[in-house]
């Protein structure tokens, strides 16, 4: 096992969940992982795969860093799959720069932001049918400068941009997203004194 490996699961046994919803994902994730092992880190485990995903707030602590999905047609955070990485920290990083062009740094020592078990209709993709499944999600909080210049990923998404941290959950037409999850995070945010409203 790598290093990485074993410092995923550590973290992921020793964090401690924000509300019934992570408490519950938390040990379906951990529960999948003891079945998978480290299949669970690759997209071609159809049942549920690890992905990571970056709640990236401005500098200023003003805004949020949002793209507009291609796939699911709504503004929403950044993030991907682990393909086999289990550095997820470093999955959310690069997706970040390769869906916005930003360049995030971690807050919080890089620690696990939030847990989310997501749910994935089925769909196409580059011409291929992919099966209904889950992605076992591992959020990391990010910062960037919002005055850097962004781009999009034309594969990924249609539009980059900073909202206010008041408007960033509600942009989302995803409502369960909106509600239980960028809502979600802003109050965590809030309760670390990194924002106020």
């Amino acid at each position: 096992m790598s290093n990485h490996w074993e410092n995923l699961l550590f973290a992921l046994d020793h964090y401690v969940p924000w509300n019934e919803q992570e408490k519950a994902d938390k040990e379906m994730i951990l529960s999948l992982i003891r079945q998978y092992q480290q299949d669970i880190l690759l997209r071609e485990n159809l049942v549920a795969h690890m992905t990571a995903s970056a709640w990236v707030i401005s500098t200023d602590r003003s805004s949020i860093l949002m793209a507009h999905h291609n796939l699911y047609n709504s503004w929403s955070w950044l993030g991907g799959h682990a393909d086999g990485t289990s550095d997820l920290l470093a999955v959310s990083r690069r997706e970040v720069e390769e869906e916005s062009g930003a360049v995030a740094v971690p807050l919080e020592d890089g620690a696990i932001f939030s847990l989310e078990s997501l749910c994935v209709d089925g769909h196409e993709k580059y011409g291929r049918y992919v099966p209904s499944h889950l992605h076992l999600n591992v959020t990391y909080l990010l910062e960037a400068d919002k005055t850097m210049p962004l781009r999009i990923a034309a594969s990924e998404n249609s539009a980059v941009a900073w909202f206010s941290v008041l408007d960033a959950p509600h942009m989302s037409t995803e409502h369960w997203f909106a509600s239980r999850i960028y809502s979600k995070l802003n109050d965590k945010l809030r309760d670390l004194g990194l924002i106020r409203f």
